[in-house]
């Protein structure tokens, strides 16, 4: 879906197929046809957008045979679908029965986090709209926490110097600028907006920037003007934005409070839960370690890294954290000139859901993701931007 800011530029919206997990290039195509394009036709749009989530032999297939390319290239055009952007934070195995931390390997002190990525963003080049010359992707922000030490860092550094030079390399030869975005989430070594300043800054390119997931944001209990600001101040661009919601429990200490939060503690996932006391952030790897044991202060809120669908939060007494979606994005594409127009909404945990709340059919799930990028399309309408055709 196609916006036009008020200053005159496009701002792009589209869904992240991490929802529909797919491995091989043939899942990829069966995915186009049993969700992507139901969801186009439930808008009543001639186009969508979507965020393509290209795992390693998917890419792999497409890098080894440019014909297939063509071929996906021409398919998404033939079901009304347009890519702009990609998700490259999960390498493989997003549909496994358990991901949990395997989700953070390779990381970006690992040669084949750097390779894959460069075949995401020259395959991004070749599938973007003719109109279109500019596109992202997201991935994982450098590592998870443990282990980690100077000399990883020092390894992540080169490796994304290393893209750089290759983003420049690839816009020369094909007039395609791609950018990626560091995608802060909670546990990891960039766990917040502030965290990422630093090594971004060290790297000093304007093709490598952050992506801000507004669920990890209100997560980590980041405030979005603050942490725009401090992004801004520093000069690091917001490559892309991916538009979630976290879970929220105002009152953690109450039984009813933690009998509800244990329903979406479940064995896919990493649910990282975080509370902000004095004396700083406080949190455990997973909903789990929160809601059975003693490992988190229970006298202010808890958020959890659950991406709930954006229109239908959960049943009292928990919520979600919408509101922060609603600040991020204003700051993002509300002002004069958008910080970023490139926007996802990324809610792959459909099927993680409490069993009550999870969808039974592809119907079901189509209409849930159409009612997510509804209320986001109301959104930015809101916020003075025109649908476009």
């Amino acid at each position: 879906m196609r916006f036009r800011h008020p200053d005159g530029s496009t701002v792009h919206l589209s869904y992240c197929t991490n929802v529909h997990p797919a491995e091989t290039l043939d899942g990829v195509r069966t995915q186009l046809r049993d969700h992507c394009e139901p969801v186009r036709k439930r808008l009543g749009r001639d186009r969508l957008g979507i965020g393509l989530w290209l795992a390693r032999d998917a890419a792999r297939s497409l890098i080894n045979d440019p014909s297939q390319l063509r071929s996906l290239r021409a398919e998404l055009d033939r079901r009304g679908l347009e890519v702009v952007t990609l998700n490259g934070f999960p390498y493989e195995g997003f549909g496994a029965d358990e991901v949990k931390y395997r989700v953070y390997k390779p990381d970006w002190t690992d040669p084949e986090r750097l390779a894959h990525t460069t075949d995401l963003a020259r395959l991004l080049a070749g599938l973007l709209p003719d109109d279109v010359s500019e596109g992202t992707i997201s991935t994982l922000p450098i590592a998870w926490r443990t282990p980690f030490d100077s000399d990883a860092a020092a390894l992540a550094h080169t490796a994304l110097t290393t893209l750089a030079e290759r983003l420049d390399a690839l816009a020369e030869l094909t007039g395609k600028s791609i950018r990626i975005g560091l995608e802060p989430e909670p546990g990891c070594t960039v766990e917040t907006t502030a965290d990422a300043i630093a090594p971004l800054t060290a790297v000093g390119h304007r093709r490598i920037g952050i992506c801000i997931d507004t669920c990890h944001l209100a997560t980590s209990f980041e405030d979005p003007d603050t942490a725009i600001d401090a992004l801004d101040t520093a000069g690091i661009p917001v490559a892309k934005a991916q538009l979630s919601a976290a879970l929220h429990a105002e009152h953690p200490h109450l039984p009813e409070v933690r009998t509800a939060l244990a329903a979406f503690a479940e064995p896919r996932f990493l649910h990282q839960t975080r509370t902000s006391t004095a004396a700083g952030l406080r949190g455990t790897d997973d909903l789990d370690e929160a809601v059975t044991g003693r490992a988190l202060p229970d006298g202010a809120p808890w958020r959890a890294h659950f991406h709930v669908p954006l229109h239908a939060p959960p049943a009292p007494p928990l919520t979600s954290t919408l509101p922060v979606l609603q600040s991020t994005l204003a700051r993002l594409v509300g002002g004069a000139r958008p910080l970023t127009r490139h926007l996802e909404v990324e809610t792959y945990t459909w099927q993680a859901l409490p069993a009550a709340l999870r969808p039974r059919t592809r119907t079901q799930l189509a209409d849930g993701i159409a009612a997510e990028l509804t209320l986001a399309r109301d959104l930015l309408v809101d916020l003075g931007l025109k649908e476009l055709p």
